[in-house]
C-alpha cells in the first residue's frame, strides 16, 4: 500500500543515490541492494531523483525506469519522493504521472533557475500544482544551487494557497533562523503545519533538531546515524544525539566538500558493499590518490570511535 507524504511527515528520508555501471549505464542490481541497504538501516522514507542522484544526467526513459525500480523493491514499505524538477511543465507532468502510478508518495520539486523575483517563484509554483493536481509536493529550497531566493513569507504563503504542498525541504544556509520562523509560525489557526526536513548533508542536523525540523533529508553514506540521531533526539536525548554525531562529522564535513562531495559519498557506498562501482555520470569530479587514502583513515577512525562510544 502507498505511504503518501503530509504535513507530519518525520524522520529519515534517505536522499539515494543512483547507481552506475563502470560504464555508465543504470545499475539495477546495485539499486535493489541499495534499496535494501537503506530500509535495514531504519529509514523513514527515500527520496530519489534529486540532485545527488544525478537527475540532470538522465534521460526521461531512464528516470522512469530508476524510479519504477526503487518503488517496485520498496514495494509501499515507507514513502517514496521522487525528485521531478525540470525545465518543462510536460516533462515534469509525465514523470510525476509514472512516479505515482507505480506507488510514489509525494514529489519534490525546486524552483527553476532565474527566477529573480518572489512573485515569479510564486507564479511558478502555481503552475506546477496546477500541473500535478493532487500530488503532495516537497518544496526544496536551496538557494545555493538554484540561485533562488525565498523567504519565510513565501514559503508561509505557498503552503497557504496550496494545501498540495506539504512539506519543506530545507537546504538554505545559513538557514537556522529561517527554519525555526517556518517551525513556528506554521501549523497556526491562519497557516497549517508543514513538515521540515532538512538536508546540507546534515551538517547542521543537531541544530535543526533543536529548531523544530521534523527530521533529515539528505544522503549521507551511513543512514544509521542519521536515523540513530534523529531518533535520540525524538526521546528527548538531545546530548546523547550530539555526541553521536560528533563522533562522525568529520565525515560528514569531508562529504560535504564543493564538487567531490557526491564522488566521496559513492565511493563510501561502494565500499560498504552497497554499490558495485563508484561511477559518476560526465562531466563529474574523480577521487585522486590522496583523497582515497584520506577517506579509508577518515573511516578507519570513525570505526575506532563508535568503539570507544559503545
Amino acid at each position: 500500500m502507498t505511504q503518501m507524504i503530509d504535513r507530519h511527515s518525520k524522520g529519515v528520508f534517505i536522499i539515494a543515490a543512483t547507481p552506475f555501471d563502470d560504464n555508465g549505464g543504470l545499475d539495477l542490481d546495485s539499486t535493489d541492494r541499495m534499496v535494501e541497504f537503506y530500509l535495514e538501516a531504519g529509514v523513514t522514507g527515500m527520496t530519489i531523483l534529486g540532485i545527488m542522484g544525478e537527475a540532470p544526467k538522465l534521460g526521461g526513459d531512464e528516470a522512469a525506469l530508476f524510479a519504477r525500480r526503487v518503488l517496485d523493491r520498496v514495494a509501499g514499505r515507507v514513502p517514496v519522493v521522487v525528485g521531478v524538477s525540470a525545465a518543462g511543465l510536460d516533462n515534469m507532468a509525465r514523470l510525476t504521472d509514472t512516479a505515482m502510478t507505480a506507488g510514489a508518495g509525494g514529489v519534490m520539486v525546486a524552483p527553476q533557475p532565474g527566477l529573480g523575483t518572489e512573485a515569479k517563484l510564486a507564479g511558478y509554483m502555481a503552475q506546477v500544482c496546477a500541473t500535478l493536481p493532487d500530488v503532495p509536493i516537497c518544496f526544496q529550497d536551496y538557494p545555493q544551487t538554484t540561485g533562488v531566493q525565498v523567504s519565510v513569507e513565501t514559503i508561509l504563503k505557498l503552503t497557504v494557497d496550496h494545501p498540495q504542498i506539504v512539506m519543506l525541504k530545507h537546504e538554505d544556509w545559513p538557514g537556522l533562523t529561517k527554519l525555526s520562523r517556518v517551525r513556528a509560525e506554521t501549523g497556526t489557526a491562519d497557516i497549517p503545519r508543514l513538515s521540515i526536513l532538512t538536508g546540507n548533508s546534515a551538517l547542521f542536523l543537531p541544530q535543526e533538531m533543536q529548531r523544530g525540523a521534523d527530521g533529515a533529508m539528505t544522503g549521507f553514506a551511513f543512514p544509521e546515524m542519521l536515523v540513530k540521531v534523529v531518533a535520540r533526539h525524538a526521546a528527548g536525548d538531545v546530548d546523547g544525539a550530539e555526541d553521536l554525531f560528533d563522533a562522525y562529522l568529520p565525515l560528514v564535513r569531508y562529504e560535504q566538500q564543493l564538487g567531490l562531495g557526491l564522488a566521496i559519498r559513492k565511493e563510501t557506498l561502494r565500499r560498504r558493499g552497497v554499490l558495485a562501482s563508484a561511477r559518476l555520470r560526465a562531466p563529474g569530479p574523480a577521487m585522486t590518490k590522496l583523497d582515497h587514502e584520506e577517506l579509508t583513515r577518515l573511516m578507519a577512525r570513525l570505526e575506532k570511535r563508535l568503539e570507544e562510544l559503545a
